[in-house]
């Protein structure tokens, strides 16, 4: 396949299918050139039309190739036979990266790969370069690489979490039918008003993003759903990365909003990290802040090209 500046469409094999991903390429690309990669890790529970959809061509801009791709199971990738779409498990997306990592490690135009996770796939991205040092340095963006502090600090709501989603991977089991729920209490059809009622303290920048009038909600994007299979709390509640963060030895850039409420999943991260890092808080944005608002987007994409450059 041919490729160009700009936006291709590519596959990958991982679990012994095709992954579908976008490489974007830098403008003027010539493949008898060499540039650096970036292996891109998107939030939970996205595809790869929207916040890799808006890093790609950013990086691209700043003389990176970056792929960004729909994991196992999600977007336009497909399930393993038997299982079923909406099915984004934790162990699997690191897997996958791997995978991505190993078919940017073929295109001869590539000389170093690094990894680079919004939110979710800021645990992925860490997780993932525990053990693949083919990964030369990682960065970070509103990464939730620290569970503990966030999510078990409350442990009767997250044994909640956890029997809902043991009732639903037993009935999965039993049924052999997928169980749909919405993680974080959002459907596609909610009105702005009717979720921010009943949600919780980010209950307004999710819905501007995710919901059914959000800028990158289920009608912008064909093929994202806000509902997911049942039982991933049961992989999600597991943080790799916080408990092996003083193995990474790669250089590390993490970068989040100071006053965020996930604040917490970026420090908390740092205080363990041994390895060269460097850290950026910004006190103005909040944690969607840095899916899609340009002036966010400009301060990370600048400052991770910056990092991943030296």
């Amino acid at each position: 396949m041919k490729l160009q500046a700009g936006k291709n469409s590519i596959t990958f094999t991982s679990f012994g299918v095709a992954l579908v991903g976008d490489l974007y390429l830098p403008e003027g690309f010539d493949e008898n050139k060499k540039y650096k990669a970036i292996v891109g890790a998107s939030p939970f529970p996205q595809v790869k039309e929207q916040v890799l959809g808006t890093y790609g061509p950013e990086m691209a801009k700043r003389g990176f190739v970056f792929l960004g791709f729909d994991y196992l199971g999600m977007g336009d990738s497909p399930a393993l036979s038997g299982e079923f779409k909406q099915s984004r498990y934790m162990f699997r997306l690191i897997e996958n990266t791997w995978d991505a990592v190993s078919y940017l490690g073929t295109l001869s135009f590539v000389s170093e790969i690094y990894g680079m996770g919004v939110c979710q796939g800021g645990s992925i991205i860490a997780s993932a370069s525990i053990t693949d040092h083919r990964i030369k340095k990682i960065a970070t963006v509103s990464g939730m690489m620290a569970s503990d502090a966030f999510q078990w600090t409350d442990k009767a709501m997250v044994n909640q979490m956890i029997a809902a989603a043991n009732n639903s991977r037993q009935k999965i089991y039993e049924t052999r039918k997928p169980d749909y729920v919405a993680p974080f209490g959002l459907n596609d059809e909610q009105s702005r008003e009717d979720y921010i009622a009943v949600a919780g303290v980010m209950a307004e920048e999710s819905y501007n993003y995710y919901g059914r009038d959000g800028i990158k909600g289920p009608k912008t994007i064909e093929n994202f759903t806000n509902m997911h299979i049942g039982d991933q709390p049961m992989e999600s509640l597991i943080s790799i990365g916080e408990h092996y963060a003083d193995k990474i030895v790669q250089p590390t850039l993490v970068v989040y909003g100071k006053d965020a409420p996930t604040a917490i999943c970026s420090t908390a991260f740092i205080d363990k990290l041994t390895n060269e890092h460097e850290v950026l808080a910004v006190p103005e944005f909040g944690h969607v802040d840095f899916y899609y608002k340009p002036e966010a987007v400009k301060v990370s994409t600048d400052a991770v090209a910056a990092f991943f450059n030296k």
